[in-house]
């Protein structure tokens, strides 16, 4: 049995490290908060190389140590001192149903297996299964919202309406390069924005989403990308909020729903 401290399995450890942090920020819905989270996991294990299981496939393996972590800490979804959105996301996130919010997200935007949550959350596969059905139920219901989404291929941008307005939101518009979108938010501000990565006439969603933050304000946004260990290397500001293409319906959903709950977005550096 291969040990943590080997070099394959610290390489493997490092390739599934972008998609820890990406989970541990969309479970907090910070960048710092979730990097805080996925160090203490990396940590745990450097400390103690036998809480890392090599009879798991790697990325269960580490996800599992994160996940012992996160629910020794109890779990928080409010740290305190939040005002505006950010406070209304927190209310929301402590009437959900524990463990729920945790499951969807493993099993939609990480694409583990109802199983493979099962062995991280350290519970059986039909309470696993129950988590994932109640939260999408409760978070379908838990609140609505205005978005815009910025997408320069016109069947992905239809694709992603249709699934943003059967969940009940509303679409403020749909721009394809950085200069409609901040066209299309000076007409209505959105509560939320799904935004690809490279733009028509090649602009940049990251610029655009930058420069609406910097002018109207803090948003929650979504990237979508086809790399996304590009945009969650640690370093500098990144998005908490990330969707891999190609995308499933469920992982924009659960995304979608995440992303209103915090509404605390930082801007981001290219």
């Amino acid at each position: 049995m291969t040990g943590p401290s080997s070099p394959d399995m610290t390489s493997a450890i490092g390739g599934n490290l972008p998609y820890l942090r990406r989970y541990a920020r969309a479970l907090t819905g910070q960048q710092d908060s979730g990097d805080r989270y996925a160090a203490a996991a990396l940590e745990a294990i450097l400390n103690d190389p036998e809480l890392y299981d090599a009879s798991l496939s790697d990325k269960v393996a580490l996800f599992r140590v994160f996940h012992a972590i996160w629910s020794s800490s109890g779990m928080p979804v409010a740290d305190g001192g939040e005002v505006g959105l950010a406070a209304r996301a927190q209310q929301h996130l402590s009437r959900l149903t524990e463990n729920t919010r945790e499951a969807l997200l493993l099993h939609t935007i990480e694409e583990f297996s109802i199983d493979e949550v099962a062995t991280i959350m350290q519970v059986d596969s039909d309470e696993a299964g129950q988590y994932v059905e109640t939260a999408f139920l409760e978070m379908r219901d838990a609140i609505s919202g205005k978005i815009m989404i910025i997408e320069d291929e016109a069947v992905i941008a239809m694709d992603l309406e249709g699934i943003v307005m059967d969940m009940g939101h509303r679409v403020t518009g749909v721009a394809r390069t950085e200069g409609d979108a901040l066209d299309l938010v000076t007409k209505e501000r959105p509560d939320l924005i799904l935004s690809d990565i490279q733009l028509a006439d090649d602009s940049s969603g990251i610029d655009a989403v930058n420069r609406i933050i910097e002018r109207d304000g803090d948003l929650p946004v979504i990237f979508i990308t086809a790399f996304p260990e590009r945009l969650l290397t640690g370093e500098g500001p990144e998005p908490a909020f990330l969707i891999s293409k190609p995308y499933s319906e469920n992982q924009v959903r659960s995304a979608v729903s995440q992303a209103l709950f915090f509404a605390s977005t930082e801007t981001l550096i290219r």
